[in-house]
C-alpha cells in the first residue's frame, strides 16, 4: 500500500485517540479532526444520559466522517473516531480505501476505566464503556498499538509502522 493520506486513529472511548492522534498530526504537518466534534446533538445528548448509541445513529456521522476524509485526502489528515465495527470503517474508509489506513489503539477494560475514572469535562460517562467493549470488533487490518506506552513513544511506533 502507498503512503495513507488518512489516518483514522480508533478503539473505544478513553483509549487516547485525540491525545495521539493530535500528537501524531503535528509530527506529520498535517491537519487533525476530533470526531467526537461532528456527531450530532442528539448523539451526544444520548450519551450523556448513559444511552449507547446505534448504528442508526452513527449512520450520518460516519458519513460527515468520510466526506471529511475525502476533502483533505490530498492535503493528509488525521481524524480520529471510535470506528467499533468493521461496517463502521468500511463506510469511513468508502471511495478512499487506497489513500487511508486505521490506527487501533488497544487497551484494556481495567485500563481504560481507570483513564475515564480521572477524566473531566467530557460527555461519554464512564458507565458506557462496557457497551463500548461490547460492540467493538477488534480490527485485523488496521496498525494496533498499545496504551500501555506514553503518547509519544505511541506515536513514534505508528510514524514507523505508516
Amino acid at each position: 500500500m502507498s503512503k495513507p493520506s488518512i489516518i483514522y486513529v480508533m478503539g473505544v472511548s478513553g483509549s487516547g485517540k485525540s491525545t495521539v492522534g493530535k500528537l501524531l498530526a503535528e509530527n506529520l504537518g498535517w491537519s487533525f479532526f476530533d470526531g467526537d466534534d461532528y456527531h450530532p446533538n442528539a448523539n451526544i445528548e444520548k450519551m450523556a444520559n448513559g444511552t449507547p448509541l446505534n448504528d442508526l445513529d452513527r449512520e450520518d456521522w460516519l458519513k460527515t466522517l468520510n466526506h471529511l476524509a475525502k476533502t483533505y485526502k490530498g492535503q493528509g489528515a488525521v481524524i480520529v473516531c471510535s470506528a467499533l465495527k468493521s461496517k463502521y470503517r468500511q463506510q469511513l474508509k468508502d471511495g478512499i480505501e487506497n489513500e487511508c489506513r486505521f490506527l487501533y489503539l488497544k487497551g484494556t477494560l481495567q485500563q481504560i476505566s481507570k483513564r475515564l475514572q480521572a477524566r473531566q469535562n467530557h460527555f461519554m460517562p464512564p458507565g458506557l464503556l462496557q457497551s463500548q467493549f461490547e460492540t467493538l470488533e477488534e480490527p485485523s487490518n488496521a496498525i494496533t498499538l498499545s496504551i500501555a506506552k506514553t503518547p509519544e513513544k505511541i506515536v513514534a511506533q505508528a510514524i514507523k509502522l505508516l
